[in-house]
């Protein structure tokens, strides 16, 4: 497969001059329209939050504002429930504009929770990791009183994705749903992303998903086709690696999809993404 895809700009990084390495994970830049679709789920967000009956601004933590839950729970306490963790390379986004991503799933019957996390500079991303993870601690032990009760699917989206991928393995978790992720960490050092994120050798080691030993419950891989190929190629390593492990999971390429597109999946009830979220619990 990889045979198929475009060049991975890494192959040749030491090559690239610091303008060609920012561009390899620059997706604003990528993308000719990628305002217009940052500005539409945004007012779709916007829309979504006011009208869906929802509980916003849950802390699961006492830390900031941002460590805090918006829940779209079913009517049924039984239903999945959708853990959303958004993107934004750790330094940008909040939950609130990520509320579109709720419609589709709770238009099957499932619930969504999507919960904020501190950014950097102001946290570095082990306390990201450890903030989300505070998180599926919190709903895996009070989503009953708000009727989220159900199995947990994790799922994330661009730097969510990296983490989802990361929290597969907590307990609480069936499966999970990774959406245009970057799994591994260490070209981001030579990025204008490293000035807020100033990652550690540590990090790159432990937070790199394609370091680490695979969770083995199962987990979609998904991408658009038209997205950046060093999100393309850690899409397609983070699957090989697992299958080669004989772990559970799929590749799910989304044709006509770039890295802001992929999000419209979410929101109708017919996307492919919440296809693939329903199709997760069938193998559990």
């Amino acid at each position: 497969m990889m045979s198929l895809l475009a060049d991975d700009p890494r192959d040749r990084w030491s090559s690239l001059d610091q303008a060609e390495r920012n561009a390899a994970y620059n997706n604003n830049a990528a993308v000719a329209d990628s305002q217009d679709w940052i500005e539409r789920r945004n007012r779709d967000s916007a829309a979504y939050r006011q009208r869906r009956g929802a509980l916003l601004d849950l802390p699961y933590a006492d830390i900031s504002d941002r460590t805090a839950f918006d829940l779209y729970p079913s009517e049924n306490p039984s239903a999945p429930c959708l853990i959303f963790l958004h993107g934004g390379y750790w330094q940008r986004n909040s939950r609130e504009v990520f509320a579109c991503v709720a419609e589709g799933l709770n238009a099957t019957g499932w619930s969504v929770a999507i919960p904020g996390y501190s950014l950097a500079p102001l946290a570095s991303l082990t306390d990201i990791v450890a903030e989300t993870g505070k998180a599926i601690d919190w709903l895996s032990a009070h989503g009953p009183d708000y009727g989220i009760s159900g199995p947990l699917v994790i799922a994330g989206w661009s730097a969510g994705a990296q983490l989802a991928v990361l929290h597969l393995g907590h307990p609480g978790i069936f499966a999970g749903l990774a959406i245009s992720g970057v799994y591994e960490l260490a070209p981001l050092r030579d990025t204008h992303l490293n000035d807020a994120l100033r990652l550690s050798q540590s990090e790159i080691e432990t937070l790199s998903p394609l370091r680490l030993a695979p969770a083995t419950k199962p987990l979609t891989i998904a991408y658009g086709v038209d997205e950046l190929p060093a999100l393309v190629h850690d899409a397609v390593k983070l699957f090989t690696m697992r299958e080669t492990r004989g772990v559970p999971g799929k590749l799910l390429p989304i044709a006509g999809a770039n890295h802001f597109s992929i999000i419209s999946e979410l929101q109708k009830p017919a996307g492919l993404l919440v296809k693939a979220a329903v199709d997760l619990l069938a193998d559990v």
